[in-house]
C-alpha cells in the first residue's frame, strides 16, 4: 500500500511526519509520487497563522474533489484529476485522508464535520494511535477516531530515509503563553524527552551516516530532564558524539526563547566545535512596552545585553530572528524602536511578518488593533532595511575559508553544488553531485544575492 505526506509549518511538524513515515515503512508501505494515486494521504497541519490554515482549507477542498473521483465508477473524468480518474479505471481502492497537527488539534471537534472528505482527525496528543488507523486501512475497515488524551509521546526516530540531515525532538509544548501565540493551546505544556532516549536516537542516526542534526522544541532552552538542563544536554551530546566517533559533524537547535538562553549555553557552544555557531533568537519586537504586552518576559535592554554576551563569547556567530510588526497598540514610536533594534543588532537574516490575530489568544481581543494598511507599510519598511543589512553583513564573510555541508546540485548550474556553513549560510561552488552529504572546505570568493560563491580548497 502507498502513502503521501503534505507537511505544513514548523520543523517539529517535519520531524513528526518523518516519525509517522517510519511506522509506515516498518509496515512495508511505500511512498507514492502523487497524492492522486496514494492509498492514504496524511496532511500535517499548522495553526500558527491564519494564512497557513487558509491554505490547508483550500487543499481540503481539492481533496474533496479527489475523493469524489476516486469513489466513482470506472470511466469517471476530471480535468484537474486525470491521473486519479485513470487510477480508478485500474481498480484502485478508495483514498483514506488523515489530518493531524496543530490545526487538527485546534479544530478537533469541528474539522471532520465541516470537511466530510476527512476520514480521521488526529490531534497533537493522539499521534501514538496512528498505528491503529494504519491497521484499519490495511484491513479495509474503519476504526473509531482515537481519543485525544493530554499526554505526548516522543517517537523513537524522526528520520527521513536517505537523509544526511535529521531532526531530533528534545522537548514539546510551551509554558510561555505569549499573548499572540496559539502554540501553548494546541501543543500543551512543556514536556522534556529523557536524555538517554536522545542519545539513543543519535546513535541510530550515526549508524545511518547522518552528518547533521537539529535539536527541536517549541522552546529548547527550557529543556530539563532531572538535573540535566539544556546546557548540560548540549555538553552531553558533544561528548557522546566524540566518544563514539560519530559521523555527525554539526549539531544545531531550534527554537530559542531569549529569556531562557543563559550564559551556560553560550559557554558550551563556544567550547564545542560540533555545536554550530548560529543562533536563531526571536526578538519579536524592539519596544519594551510592546514586549510586555506580548508577555515575552524580557525587555529591550536585557535582549541587547544577551546579544552582546553571545558575540563576545562566539565572535563568528550568525544571529537570525523573528520580528512582528503591527501588534495591537503599536505606535509610530514603538515601530521606531523595532527599527533601531534591528539596526543595532544587525541580524544576518530575519523572518518578518505583521501581526495576524489568532482566535483564542488574548491579543485577538485587545483594543487598538492596528489597521492592515499600516501593518503592511511598517512590515515593508522593515523588510527593505533588513535586506540591506543582510547584504552588508554577509559581504563581511567574503574571503573567509569555511566548512560547508553539501546539500544539493545548484539550480543555477549542474556543474555546481550548493551547501551551507555552520552559520547556516548558503554557498555554491564547482563540484560533482557525488559530493552531496559530504563536508568540504571552501573559500568564499563573492556574494550573489543571499548566496555565497566559492572555490573548494
Amino acid at each position: 500500500m502507498t502513502y503521501f505526506f503534505e507537511t505544513y509549518g514548523c520543523q517539529m511538524n517535519s520531524a513528526e511526519s518523518a516519525s509517522l513515515e517510519q511506522l509506515l515503512i516498518a509496515r512495508r508501505w511505500t511512498k507514492a509520487d502523487d497524492p492522486q494515486v496514494a492509498d492514504m494521504v496524511i496532511i500535517n497541519t499548522c495553526s500558527v497563522r491564519a494564512t497557513a490554515e487558509n491554505r490547508i482549507f483550500g487543499r481540503l477542498g481539492w481533496y474533496s474533489g479527489l475523493k469524489a473521483v476516486r469513489s466513482t465508477v470506472p470511466g469517471a473524468k476530471s480535468k484537474s484529476l486525470e491521473r486519479a480518474a485513470a487510477y480508478v479505471q485500474d481498480g484502485a481502492k478508495p483514498l483514506t485522508l488523515v489530518v493531524t497537527g496543530c490545526m487538527a488539534e485546534r479544530l478537533l471537534s469541528s474539522l471532520k464535520k465541516d470537511y466530510p472528505c476527512i476520514d480521521y482527525v488526529v490531534g497533537t496528543f493522539a499521534k501514538q494511535h496512528f498505528g491503529d488507523i494504519v491497521t484499519a486501512v490495511e484491513e479495509h475497515r474503519y476504526t473509531d477516531a482515537p481519543d485525544d488524551v493530554p499526554s505526548y509521546e516522543f517517537a523513537p526516530l524522526s528520520y527521513e530515509p536517505g537523509a544526511f540531515s535529521s531532526f531530533v525532538p528534545i522537548m514539546h509544548g510551551c509554558n510561555n503563553f505569549c499573548t499572540y501565540c496559539i502554540v501553548p493551546y494546541v501543543r500543551g505544556r512543556e514536556v522534556s524527552r529523557p536524555a538517554d532516549e536522545i542519545l539513543a536516537e543519535l546513535d541510530t542516526l550515526s549508524s545511518y551516516g547522518v552528518k547533521e542534526v537539529t535539536l527541536l522544541g517549541q522552546n529548547v532552552n527550557s529543556y530539563r530532564d532531572g538535573d540535566v538542563d539544556f546546557a548540560e544536554l548540549l555538553k552531553m551530546i558533544a561528548d557522546h558524539l566524540a566518544a563514539v566517533k560519530s559521523p555527525v559533524g554539526w549539531v544545531r537547535f531550534m527554537s530559542s526563547h531569549p529569556k531562557d538562553l543563559n550564559d551556560k549555553v553560550i559557554k558550551v557552544i563556544s567550547e564545542n566545535p560540533v555545536l554550530c555557531h548560529h543562533i536563531h533568537l526571536p526578538v519579536q519586537h524592539g519596544s519594551s512596552r510592546i514586549l510586555k504586552a506580548m508577555n515575552r518576559r524580557y525587555d529591550r535592554e536585557s535582549y541587547l545585553a544577551l546579544v552582546n554576551r553571545i558575540r563576545e563569547a562566539i565572535p563568528d556567530v550568525s544571529l537570525t530572528t523573528d520580528i512582528m510588526l503591527g501588534f495591537p497598540g503599536e505606535t509610530e514610536a514603538d515601530f521606531s524602536e523595532a527599527v533601531s533594534l534591528m539596526q543595532t543588532v544587525r541580524y544576518e537574516n530575519a523572518f518578518m511578518y505583521y501581526y495576524n490575530p489568532r482566535e483564542g489568544t488574548p491579543a485577538c481581543k485587545m483594543d487598538n488593533q492596528v489597521p492592515l494598511d499600516i501593518k503592511k507599510d511598517r512590515l515593508q519598511k522593515i523588510i527593505d532595511m533588513q535586506l540591506k543589512i543582510t547584504a552588508e553583513e554577509m559581504q563581511k564573510r567574503v574571503g573567509n575559508t569555511v566548512r560547508v555541508l553539501v546539500e544539493s546540485v545548484s539550480r543555477d548550474s549542474k556543474a555546481e553544488v550548493l551547501g551551507k556553513t555552520a552559520q547556516d549560510e548558503r554557498v555554491a561552488f564547482a563540484g560533482a553531485a557525488s559530493l552531496i552529504g559530504s563536508f568540504m572546505t571552501v573559500r568564499i570568493t563573492e556574494l550573489n544575492g543571499q548566496t555565497f560563491k566559492g572555490i573548494a580548497v
